[in-house]
């Protein structure tokens, strides 16, 4: 299981569409993908459940991970939340 804190740096915070595209991305992956702000844990894969956490530009999240391709899942969503990553496709 791989734990790590990530600031998100999307211009606009996480809105309907990077969150549409957040959950293509951890979609790809067999792991399990949490993500945590606050008191709230949610499936990174579940758009109804990261539309409820309401994050913007500067927030701390933390991702947890769990599953075979989990340190290459990290890495996709950290590149995607620091705006490395393109859209997902």
């Amino acid at each position: 299981m791989i734990t790590k804190s990530i600031e998100i740096k999307l211009p606009r915070g996480l809105e309907a569409r990077p969150i549409a595209e957040l959950v293509q991305h951890a979609s790809r992956y067999d792991a399990s993908l949490r993500i945590k702000s606050g008191d709230a844990t949610v499936n990174a894969k579940s758009i109804m459940g990261m539309m409820a956490l309401t994050l913007h530009t500067g927030d701390e999240i933390t991702v947890m991970a769990d599953g075979e391709d989990e340190e290459e899942a990290v890495i996709d969503l950290e590149g995607y939340l620091s705006g490395v990553a393109k859209a997902a496709g």
